[in-house]
């Protein structure tokens, strides 16, 4: 039996403290019902003897706490699942909000998950295509893992992140591969674009997407990543599925973590961020992973914007030690008008060795990465000094290097936002750019792999 309490005593922002409650557990859903009839909902976050403080999902306008009524569910926030959520929209509390019918439910699952016993693990090591040349060639994913994009303010991480939603795909094996988008304290226009981009090319009938406003309430931006988890482990683990689940921008999700200890009066940690920011990120990043005994994977994706660009604030910081590398916008590429402007240098996919080969892509490719990376960070240098010095103080080889630094940024790097790589066109291109340099230059390729797949500038010519 749910019993009401009437013993609301104080409203303060999104938290209000109930007394003399029983029974109530921490992380619990409950239920307000105002004179008028409407409910709403909010959760446990503390419990002191028979006092609780629960915050809000919605404004506490207009709330009267003399005749409001309190109800306790007995359990946490539960998302319905189900196969049919694929080609639908939900809000940040997995409500649809595409005007179709409300899902029939196979199941009920607490949002909050179980995190995967690290001996039950399987280690990342498949290959997942985004067609975007400066990851897959460069900083290869690969199923199970981690990479965040670290962005900055005014940067298309948007763009970046729709089109790894509509490109992405298991190669080698015809498996099922679906998308769950978590869109997290968003403007209505880029919600807009997110929605009809997807509809627009189709991709929406693979890809569950969760989209909370930037006018949502705080506490539902703090649950929207964990529903579109949620979502994502039913999918992979349940109905064993590939699942991609992209996360934008897990920087107003950490500003509502700020939001909501500020309110509960908690001592503050770096910049005012609650101490507990790492422990509250690991929940959500070691959701991702393979499981022995299931044929599914969560391959995560987490977007975040770097408040002044700045790699060493807390959020892109702690992500990182948490993540299995990153993967950098830069500024200046996006000035040139190259996209997606993504840094490859800074770049780092700590998995890439495990994804590539024979088998997975091609025999090259750890070879053609290495002399890639190298003959660029080479190229920018001699760039550099060409500045400083002039060309005429450049040896002909550094001639060649800088040459190379441009061709790689405006036909490797740019590729625009509808355009589809296979990994065979991103290694050709590859060897393409490499050929504006001696064959003598080649020294982390090995001589067999050379022989093979050189292309001389005359012939490419």
């Amino acid at each position: 039996m749910i019993r009401e309490y009437r013993t609301i005593e104080e409203v303060a922002g999104p938290l209000m403290l109930v007394r003399r409650v029983e029974g109530v557990k921490y992380d619990e859903l409950g239920e307000i019902e105002l004179p008028s009839g409407e409910v709403r909902r909010c959760r446990v976050l503390e419990v002191n003897g028979k006092n609780v403080l629960v915050q809000l999902f919605e404004s506490s306008a207009g709330l009267n706490l003399s005749s409001s009524k309190v109800r306790f569910t007995g359990h946490g926030v539960e998302l319905p699942v189900s196969r049919n959520m694929l080609g639908r929209v939900f809000n940040g509390m997995g409500e649809p909000i595409d005007g179709g019918a409300r899902i029939i439910p196979e199941k009920s699952m607490n949002i909050n998950g179980t995190p995967i016993n690290p001996a039950a693990r399987h280690y990342p090591s498949e290959f997942i295509q985004t067609g975007v040349s400066s990851i897959d060639g460069l900083n290869t994913l690969v199923r199970g893992q981690k990479l965040p994009i670290f962005s900055g303010s005014g940067l298309p991480h948007a763009n970046l992140a729709a089109q790894i939603a509509r490109q992405a795909k298991v190669l080698g094996k015809d498996e099922r591969f679906a998308v769950v988008f978590a869109a997290i304290g968003i403007t209505f226009e880029e919600a807009d674009f997110f929605i009809s981009d997807f509809r627009k090319t189709g991709a929406l009938d693979r890809t569950v997407l969760f989209i909370n406003l930037a006018s949502d309430a705080a506490i539902e931006r703090i649950n929207t990543p964990r529903m579109a988890l949620t979502a994502a482990e039913y999918l992979a683990f349940e109905c064993d599925m590939h699942v991609l689940v992209i996360m934008t921008d897990i920087t107003n999700y950490a500003e509502a973590l700020r939001e909501v200890s500020a309110a509960r009066k908690e001592v503050p940690g770096r910049r005012g961020y609650p101490g507990y920011l790492y422990t509250d990120l690991a929940t959500l990043y070691e959701r991702a992973g393979r499981k022995m005994g299931s044929e599914g994977s969560i391959t995560m994706i987490p977007i975040l914007s770097m408040p002044e660009d700045d790699k060493t604030h807390p959020i892109p910081d702690l992500t990182g030690y948490i993540t299995e590398g990153q993967v950098i916008l830069s500024r200046e590429l996006y000035r040139k008008g190259y996209l997606p402007p993504v840094d490859v240098l800074p770049s780092l996919s700590r998995l890439k060795d495990k994804g590539i080969g024979v088998g997975k892509t091609r025999e090259d490719h750890a070879n053609t990465m290495n002399q890639l990376f190298a003959a660029y960070a080479r190229g920018k240098e001699a760039r550099e000094l060409m500045v400083v010095l002039g060309e005429a103080a450049l040896s002909p080889v550094d001639r060649l290097y800088a040459k190379f630094a441009d061709a790689f940024e405006s036909d490797y790097i740019n590729q625009g936002f509808y355009e589809d790589r296979s990994i065979e066109e991103t290694l050709d291109l590859g060897w393409r750019l490499l050929s504006i340099l001696p064959k003598s230059e080649m020294k982390r390729i090995k001589p067999e792999l050379l022989e093979k797949y050189w292309v001389e500038s005359a012939e490419k010519a």
